[in-house]
């Protein structure tokens, strides 16, 4: 029987997410030039709370950050292709909005996560609570190798 690639992490309880923090503090993404014009690509931030998967996208010469994943069936953003009016999803053409994460385009009918960004100094950075990361925290991840 063969072992599956991905797992998902446990989810927060209702108690960790009472108790986490929704105060933004902005974490170092990747450098500008890592997301082209036109372009969304993979990140992962670490923060104290843990580690969270984000797409990262350059439309009209702004970044934005999204969760990774489209809330249709979980497929990952950061395979998709950006549009004039969103971040198109590369298995089911859901279409989100990059500002606000709503979905524009059916079949998902739910809003994708967008995150606060920043850009200084060549960095592009993005704004994460430890609510976020609790909730949005990596979806998919290797299993420890066998050893």
């Amino acid at each position: 029987m063969s072992t599956p690639d991905t797992t998902r992490p446990t989810p927060a309880t209702d108690a960790e997410l009472a108790a986490a923090s929704t105060e933004c503090e902005f974490v170092r993404i990747c450098r500008k030039g890592q997301v082209p014009e036109g372009y969304v690509r993979r990140f992962y931030a670490e923060t104290e709370t843990g580690q969270i998967e984000i797409a990262v996208a350059r439309l009209d010469g702004k970044a934005y950050a999204t969760s990774n994943y489209c809330t249709h069936l979980d497929c990952l953003l950061s395979s998709g292709k950006l549009q004039d009016d969103g971040i198109r999803c590369s298995c089911h053409n859901s279409v989100f909005d990059l500002e606000t994460g709503a979905p524009i385009q059916p079949p998902a009918t739910e809003p994708i996560r967008t995150y606060p960004v920043r850009e200084e100094d060549g960095q592009v950075l993005v704004g994460l609570s430890e609510r976020d990361v609790l909730e949005g925290g990596p979806r998919r991840r290797k299993p420890p190798a066998a050893g």
